[in-house]
């Protein structure tokens, strides 16, 4: 395991817009405040989405729609710089009216209501492409 001792920084709340997209308003929001590195977790509610599954073997992401409402049940993640811009690595699980749930890589969402919890700190992480995975990691 690779590591690297951080200190912890600024911290916001934040509501999301209703109607706008979920990691995209992170994203603009990093930018907006010159986030280059930090945590969010997050809840509310979606009315549509679109996860990525990272198939191993193939080393390709696939995606899976969801064109129904959704609770956003678990949103976590970070942020970093990937090629420049600052990238929402978000993970998130997202649950049905009968409680069935769907999971993983968030690729859109178009919020219906959503509130962050975002904590920076103080390294500088800028993603880079990984061998063995073919995905950009931070190279600690």
């Amino acid at each position: 395991m690779n590591y690297l001792e951080v200190e912890g920084g600024r911290e916001f709340v934040a509501r999301l817009d209703h109607g706008g997209d979920w990691r995209a308003q992170i994203e603009a929001f990093a930018a907006d405040e010159d986030v280059t590195s930090a945590f969010f977790f997050g809840l509310g509610a979606v009315q549509d989405a679109e996860i990525l599954f990272y198939d191993q073997s193939d080393k390709e992401y696939y995606p899976v729609e969801f064109d129904e409402p959704l609770e956003m049940a678990a949103c976590m993640g970070n942020v970093s710089d990937l090629n420049g811009e600052p990238f929402a690595h978000t993970h998130a699980v997202l649950s049905r009216p009968d409680g069935s749930t769907v999971a993983g890589h968030l690729n859109t969402a178009t919020v219906f209501a959503g509130e962050l919890y975002v904590r920076t700190f103080d390294a500088e992480l800028e993603r880079a492409h990984d061998e063995p995975t073919e995905l950009d990691l931070w190279p600690l």
